[in-house]
């Protein structure tokens, strides 16, 4: 291990440990994480690690964040070239798991690890939640405004589906099972038609 010195500010070294820092997280869970593992799994120094977070609770709130960060980024660009309000559904729906399958670690961490850890992780598991709730509930709107779908109430349809996606990643990451991209035509299919969609027309 290196000696425990402050290191530059570099954004590698901040990355390095961040992915450590998932890594273990993952493996071992909150409580049973030392910041000593984090610097022994980056090749890191103790000196690097407190010169980015000044604990192991607030680089664990980071990685929420990196992690709504991704989502929201890949969401946003994906959405800008999506056409009507069914492929925007349709698209959001298809990026959120695509990304929870290919980040796991920070899936797990974000969903699962934050929601048992006491206030502080659950206000900020909620705060990402409500973001993924906004960019559902404002594309719900616009496929009603665009005569896709018809005429719900936006938030309580985007609390359904935040809902139902959190359940399953949650039971996927516990158990290996269902595989969310395994399950997304299943999954699309139960979510469309819960907004009167089958097939990609309105329900009559």
């Amino acid at each position: 291990m290196k000696p425990d010195k402050p290191e530059s500010e570099g954004s590698d070294t901040k990355t390095r440990i961040l992915e450590a820092a998932a890594s273990v997280f993952a493996s071992k869970g909150y409580h049973d994480t030392r910041i000593d593992d984090i610097v022994e799994a980056s090749g890191s120094s103790k000196g690097g690690f407190y010169f980015h977070w000044p604990s192991k609770e607030k680089i664990f709130l980071s990685l929420i964040d990196t992690f709504a960060d991704l989502l929201e980024d890949r969401l946003r660009e994906r959405l800008a070239v999506a056409r009507g309000g069914i492929g925007r559904l349709d698209a959001a729906l298809g990026v959120c798991v695509e990304t929870f399958g290919k980040y796991r670690s920070l899936a797990k961490i974000a969903i699962v690890q934050a929601a048992g850890l006491g206030l502080t992780f659950e206000t900020q598991r909620r705060r990402v939640e409500d973001r993924f709730v906004a960019i559902i509930r404002e594309n719900l709107a616009a496929a009603i405004a665009d005569g896709s779908i018809p005429p719900i109430d936006p938030e309580i349809a985007a609390l359904v589906w935040m809902g139902a996606l959190d359940g399953i990643v949650m039971r996927w990451i516990q158990t290996g099972s269902p595989d969310p991209q395994v399950a997304l035509p299943s999954i699309r299919a139960i979510l469309l038609r819960s907004i009167g969609i089958a097939d990609g027309r309105i329900i009559s």
